[in-house]
Formats: C-alpha cells, structure tokens, sequence
C-alpha cells in the first residue's frame, strides 16, 4: 500500500509538471491555447449532438406510439359505442377494459411525450448555443491571434530602438561634419594660397612695368639731348 501512494504521488508531481509546462507553451503559442479549447468545444459539440440525436429519436418514438394508440383509442370507443347498440354486453366488457387501460396508456404517452419534446427543445437549443460558442471562439481566436501579432511587432520595434545607440550614431555623423569642414577649409586654403600667388605675381608684374617705363623715359631722355646737341652743332 505505501508503494501505491509513492507511486501515487508521482504521478501526481508529474501531472502538476505537465500541467505548468502545457501552461507555458500556452503562454508563447496561444495559438496551442485557442485550438485546444476549440477542440475541447467541438468534442463536446459532437457528443451534445449524438445525445440531442437520441432524445429526438425517442420523441419521435413516444409520438409515433402516442398516434397509434389514440387511434386504438378511438377505434375503441367506437366498437363500444356498436357493441352497447347491439347489446353484445359480454363483448362490450372486454371493450370497457381495453378502453380503460388504452386510455390510461394514451395518458402516459402523452405525459412522456411532453417531457420528449421539453428535453427536444433543450437538446437543440444547448446544441445551437454551443455551436455559435465555438464559431465565436473561432472568431476571437482570429483576433486575438491578430493583436498578439500587432504586439509582438510593436515590441520588437520597441526593443530595437531601445538596443540602439543614438549617441554613437550623433558621434559619428559629428566626425563626418567636421571631416566635411575640414575639406573644404583645404579647398578654401588653396584659393587663398592661389589668390595670394597671384598677388605677389601682379606686384612683381607692376614694379617690373615701372622700369620698363623709367627706362623708356630717360632713353627717349637721353635722345632728345643728343638731338638737341647734334643741332647746336651744326
């Protein structure tokens, strides 16, 4: 007996575990949960629907037997109603009797089909009830499944931007600025550094054209005085 119980609480530990990890995977694929419950639904949907098959069959029993016998009934009555005419008294005793329990037997009928019927209308009503359950577990399953989606993707975004470094990203885009200045401070430079050669270019041009002019001068000078001497001369 003590082995029993060990064994016993075993299985027990082991359903509790099964029950929290089915639980978990439930948890990660709802989608496991929804079909689970849905087929727990149409389970009993098909069962629900063998039995409401069974009680209308008996209801439909009760009310074929519950025709026959009112119409035995009737008959009856009627062969009683010929046999008290005739004066058949020992054929209109056996009628007395028949009449009496087929119309206790109609009474019977008439209550079982009664309850047939309630039992009919509740079948079918449970039986409907259950299957808009299950085509409402459907739709909520679709979406529910949906906003999980939605979820999860507005998570993962979530968590996206937070593992992004905005920091870094600024720093580097700053060096890329200040590589971008830094090029064109060079290129500035360098027409600075043009535009000042050909400054120095354009002086040395202009002194140059000094000269050449004050060279010009004292030789036409210089001419005019030979001239003027050559004239004196003669």
């Amino acid at each position: 007996m003590a082995g029993v119980g060990f064994f016993a609480r075993v299985a027990n530990l082991w359903k509790g575990f099964l029950s929290i990890f089915i639980s978990d995977v439930e948890k990660r694929h709802p989608e496991i949960a929804y079909e689970n419950a849905i087929n727990s639904m149409i389970e009993k949907y098909t069962d629900l629907k063998k039995h409401t098959a069974a009680i209308i069959r008996r209801r439909e029993e009760l009310e074929q037997r519950f025709t026959e016998k009112t119409r035995e009934l009737a008959q009856t009555d009627a062969d009683l109603q010929t046999a008290i005419e005739t004066d058949q008294q020992e054929l209109g005793m056996v009628l007395i009797q028949k009449q009496k329990a087929l119309a206790a037997e109609v009474a019977d009928l008439k209550n079982d089909l009664t309850l047939a019927v309630k039992d009919a209308d509740t079948a079918k009503a449970s039986l409907t009830q259950v299957q808009a359950e299950i085509k409402k577990l459907k739709s909520e399953k679709d979406q529910m499944l949906a906003k999980m989606a939605s979820a999860q993707a507005r998570v993962r975004v979530q968590e996206q931007l937070e593992g992004l470094s905005l920091d870094a990203e600024v720093r580097a885009l700053d060096g890329v600025r200040e590589h971008i200045k830094n090029t064109i401070a060079q290129a500035n430079l360098g027409s600075e550094l043009k535009e000042t050669d050909l400054d120095s270019r354009l002086s040395e041009l202009r002194k140059q054209t000094g000269e050449v002019s004050s060279k010009s001068e004292w030789d036409r000078l210089k001419a005019a005085k030979a001239a003027q001497q050559a004239t004196k001369t003669l």
